[in-house]
């Protein structure tokens, strides 16, 4: 008999409840009624403290299109993973000694990079364990794509389409705050979809002079609105100057909810035009994967229960190419992909006219 465990861990986003149905279906299809699938609650934490759940068959069934996850999700930070708790909790040791206890074959950990590197950590301490990419901010090394990801452009374009609307009857500026804290993926391809006048990246720091004056002659030459879409870990030249801890202070002292009204304020100044914001956030998140994500959850998925038959253990299902690879954690875990600034995506962006601010 074999026995699988499966978690989700740190944010929520689409086409989680895919990729367990893509994981279970496969392991059914591979060992049929010769396996038991242990569904790990709450993340990390469900391991960490033992709470978990013997699945049925049909606990896998009506939930290809269904947002969020079944089993519940939570975030264990990985730099206090090693962290003796207040109440003495030695959280690698548990997670051990529960993945004993159910006797698991393996466990699949669905996640985005924190959770990557505890399962490489839990790798490294002898647990059999294969990592499915997952996050919106299509950020995980090794891997061309994350499961999420083109389900939160669809939504950050819709955004942006909507925003286009009203901005039009107004003939005003908005500013689409698009989530994204240290890669600009999203922000990238939902402004490139929605077209955007201007797109601000984590990885390209902006100019608020260049960015007025683009928005300047936009109205110049009789556009009388324009779209901004703007990741959250957009930073101007000034700050990319400073140290780590330089930055960290001057964030600390942010007057504002976010980079987006910073960046209104400042324009407000240099342009004779209405400015607004618009902040999506979890919005984003939410809601039924998409077809594109529902077909590479369920590759993934499937990819999965078909490694743990051939006991390929300790690697990530990538998508490289078109195709399901084993790829090795250690190779890549605490790696970030961020946004080439060469890449085709913003060359192509910068041909039609769009503006990165520098």
């Amino acid at each position: 008999m074999k026995r699988v465990g499966i978690l989700t861990s740190g944010g929520d986003c689409q086409g989680l409840n895919a990729a367990i149905r893509g994981v279970a279906k496969g392991l059914y299809f591979e060992f049929g009624s010769d396996v038991e699938i242990y569904g790990i609650k709450d993340g990390y934490k469900g391991l960490i403290f033992g709470e978990y759940t013997l699945m049925k068959e049909s606990d896998f069934s009506g939930i290809l299109t269904l947002g969020g996850t079944l089993l519940g999700t939570s975030r264990q930070p990985f730099k206090t993973m090693r962290v003796i708790d207040e109440n003495s909790v030695d959280k690698v040791k548990s997670m051990k000694e529960n993945y004993k206890k159910l006797k698991l074959d393996c466990l699949v950990i669905l996640g985005g990079n924190g959770t990557q590197k505890t399962a490489n950590l839990l790798r490294s301490e002898g647990l059999n364990v294969i990592h499915l990419p997952k996050t919106i901010d299509n950020d995980i090394w090794g891997t061309d794509v994350t499961f999420g990801f083109h389900s939160a452009v669809e939504i950050a374009t819709n955004v942006i389409d909507c925003i286009h609307t009203t901005a039009t009857s107004h003939g005003r500026i908005f500013i689409v705050e698009v989530m994204g804290h240290k890669v600009g993926w999203l922000t990238l391809s939902a402004g490139i979809a929605g077209g955007a006048d201007v797109i601000l990246l984590p990885e390209i720091p902006y100019d608020i002079d260049k960015i007025a004056k683009t928005l300047n002659n936009r109205i110049d030459s009789g556009k009388k609105f324009s779209i901004l879409a703007v990741a959250e870990g957009a930073l101007s030249k000034e700050e990319a100057a400073l140290s780590k801890k330089e930055f960290k202070r001057a964030r600390a002292d942010f007057k504002h909810p976010s980079i987006v009204y910073r960046i209104a304020e400042e324009l407000q100044d240099k342009i004779d035009n209405e400015i607004r914001v618009c902040v999506p956030g979890h919005f984003q998140r939410g809601g039924s994967p998409c077809a594109y994500d529902r077909v590479l959850c369920t590759r993934l998925g499937a990819t999965a229960a078909r490694f743990i038959k051939e006991k390929k253990f300790g690697v990530m299902v990538g998508m490289v190419n078109g195709e399901t690879v084993p790829v090795p954690l250690e190779e890549v875990s605490g790696k970030l992909k961020s946004v080439p600034v060469d890449c085709g995506e913003i060359l192509a962006a910068r041909q039609i006219g769009i503006s990165f601010g520098d």
